[in-house]
């Protein structure tokens, strides 16, 4: 059984069988008007360097973690320290938690963007269904607002 296609959609499959990864057809996922289609090299493109942040992230954020746990773990060492050493103490542990924190959140963004690739929601708008644009998404590959709903969520 085949679904119904509608422009600017992926093709849902409706057989029992799942998808293989990457097989959502490039020419399926949104572009704005007047722009070329995905080819499948710009989705493979999209995807390694989305494969590949994730990949950085996950590192990063396991090398922050690491730092985390020694730096809690020196944090009680506290004699012979003066005020001084205890607040450089406080300052780098309030820094990579705040590293770890950017990392956590890029990361879930990354990870959602590869979903949406595998889905074939790539490219959607998240707020009002149009077509982000492909030039934004590939300078943006993270991206899930379209330039006008981008600003106006930043005008709140």
């Amino acid at each position: 059984m085949v679904a119904k296609k509608t422009p600017g959609t992926a093709t849902a499959a409706t057989s029992a069988v799942p998808k293989a990864r990457g097989t959502v057809d490039p020419g399926d996922l949104a572009v704005r008007p007047g722009e070329d289609p995905w080819t499948p090299q710009e989705v493979e493109e999209a995807r390694g360097e989305l494969e590949s942040e994730e990949a950085r992230l996950r590192a990063e954020l396991d090398s922050s973690e690491r730092a985390l746990q020694g730096l809690m773990r020196d944090s009680g060492d506290g004699a012979g320290h003066d005020e001084a050493d205890t607040g450089t103490k406080n300052i780098t542990r309030e820094h990579e938690l705040a590293l770890a924190a950017n990392a956590r959140e890029m990361l879930s963004q990354t990870e959602h963007a590869l979903e949406r690739l595998e889905a074939g929601t790539y490219g959607l708008c998240e707020n009002c269904g149009r077509p982000i644009g492909k030039a934004r998404m590939q300078a943006f590959p993270r991206a899930t607002l379209c330039v006008e709903c981008k600003q106006k969520q930043e005008r709140r």
